[in-house]
């Protein structure tokens, strides 16, 4: 039997039977539940779609009584010479069974489907059960450090739905590059997401002088977060407040800190932290509540990340209106203005029915009451977080961040961070030794990052999160007394053939 597929099922049990042959003749079967599931994998396999019907075909169902055993992402599956049945308590579930089925598959059919062996392929005879152990299974890709476009984030997005993940962190917004259209201000595309020039990696600080940029119009957002929906992805926007806002700054100059000394925001082309900030100031605030107006409008994502990392203070303190500011609302320093400027985030998004996640530092000078936050300095943060009583997503460099090079500098195009082993990726646990088990459920579950300083291309973003993402989904996915890391190599060639198929350019393990 093909023990292949990652992340590892829950159960994953070979019966022995003769195996389901699949044919140009096959059809998909469903209900009406599960119909744009068996849309989405007939497309794929090039099948005809029927609601009804019997004979040796893959038949789709979502069945709610599951929830309770398999809980809302869980699913069933059975797969045999009379045909292949696929429930779940809902849609997302049949769509990770489909997931499974597709890896039960011979590799070639995702480049030659039904044109492969004939129009004859064979999947074992098996049954499973699965579901996944957290419920926020993620990945972040930076498009502001370099841009991205529209076909290649929907690839990138593609990837994540083969590996049974579901939430899509798209870091929209940054200093070197303002990525989202915002309507009611033209000019944050106009000005803010275009740079004269990037550092020429090993030569910092050298520029190479040649323009950089790019953006999203909102039918174009619109249309990737529908595509990622159709895969059971939500797509969460990342908009930084209050610092990492040179770019927005750059176009919209009166927003910033205008009387501090040496104000003069640019949109940035060295990798740095920069010390432009928002004003504390009504003209700013107005326009950071029309931007999130736009930004919810594009979003249905309960989740609306604001960063609220590394924000610097010394425009702050050195402007005579942030002083004022924190004089008359009884803030004491700059970490109070950040909290202030994360509470009334917070407040926006709440009365709107969103939620407010943001890094780490969200927690210096107190964190907002209904914010979640995202721990990537060290887990430590979590565990403070989680026992105040905030939903907390594990981020942490120390394994998460995947554009810290697995091998040498050199050879991985230039790094930023330590370096991260495949083996030091599957070895990570979400849940912190040191958390009390009646705190473990404030844990939602972890993300892997792609900060793209030092990927410039797509082609080399792939080669930095593949196969180690492969490893942080089995992470986030399967039961951990499943996990076995000599059992993920064994499994690890079959999915790399698939994403050889898939033309993705991926790091081949070193042993």
């Amino acid at each position: 039997m093909n023990h292949s597929i990652i992340p590892a099922p829950v159960s994953c049990r070979p019966t022995g039977g003769a195996p389901f042959v699949l044919t140009p003749a096959t059809r998909v079967r469903h209900d009406a539940a599960s119909a744009g599931v068996a849309a989405w994998f007939a497309r794929w396999l090039g099948l005809e779609v029927a609601a009804a019907g019997t004979g040796a075909d893959i038949v789709l169902a979502v069945e709610p009584a599951l929830a309770g055993e398999l809980g809302r992402e869980g699913y069933r599956l059975t797969c045999g010479a009379g045909g292949v049945t696929i429930r779940g308590a809902t849609a997302a579930g049949v769509f990770y069974g489909v997931q499974s089925m597709r890896q039960l598959l011979p590799t070639d059919v995702e480049q030659s489907g039904l044109r492969t062996n004939n129009g004859r392929l064979e999947a074992p005879a098996a049954e499973i059960l699965d579901k996944p152990r957290f419920g926020w299974r993620g990945a972040l890709l930076d498009v502001s450090r370099h841009f991205a476009s529209v076909a290649e984030v929907k690839r990138f997005i593609e990837l994540l739905a083969l590996h049974k993940l579901n939430v899509f962190h798209w870091h929209l917004v940054d200093d070197h590059g303002w990525r989202i259209e915002i309507k009611k201000y033209p000019r944050l595309t106009e000005v803010g997401a275009w740079r004269a020039g990037t550092v020429i990696h090993f030569r910092e600080p050298a520029l190479d002088g040649i323009p950089h940029g790019g953006f999203y119009t909102q039918e174009e957002i619109r249309d990737v977060v529908a595509y990622a929906a159709e895969r059971f992805i939500t797509v969460m926007p990342e908009i930084e407040v209050p610092g990492h806002s040179s770019a927005a700054l750059a176009a919209y100059p009166e927003f910033g800190n205008t009387d501090a000394p040496g104000y003069a925001p640019r949109v940035q082309e060295k990798w740095a932290i920069f010390p432009e900030t928002y004003a504390p100031k009504a003209a700013t605030l107005q326009f950071l509540d029309d931007v999130f107006t736009e930004v919810l409008a594009l979003f249905p994502s309960k989740f609306i990340h604001v960063g609220g990392d590394e924000a610097m203070k010394e425009q702050w303190e050195t402007s005579p209106t942030g002083q004022a500011f924190m004089r008359a609302n009884g803030l004491k320093d700059g970490h109070e203005l950040q909290s202030w400027f994360i509470r009334r985030t917070e407040n926006f998004l709440a009365a709107r029915g969103r939620r407010l996640i943001g890094w780490d530092e969200i927690q210096e000078g107190g964190l907002a009451p209904g914010a979640a936050m995202m721990a990537w300095r060290d887990v430590k943060w979590a565990i403070e977080a989680a026992r105040l009583g905030h939903d907390v997503v594990l981020a942490p460099t120390s394994h998460t961040y995947l554009d810290y090079t697995e091998g040498s500098a050199e050879e991985e195009g230039g790094a930023i961070g330590a370096q991260t082993t495949l083996e030091k990726v599957y070895s990570f646990e979400p849940i912190p030794a040191e958390l009390d088990p009646a705190h473990h459920g404030r844990v939602l579950g972890a993300q892997g990052q792609l900060w793209r300083e030092r990927m410039p291309s797509m082609a080399r973003t792939e080669y930095r999160a593949f196969p180690r993402l492969s490893a942080l989904a089995e992470v986030v996915w399967s039961p951990r007394e499943r996990r076995d890391y000599a059992d993920f190599r064994s499994r690890l060639p079959w999915l790399l053939a698939r994403l050889s198929r898939l033309d993705v350019n991926y790091r081949r393990p070193r042993d």
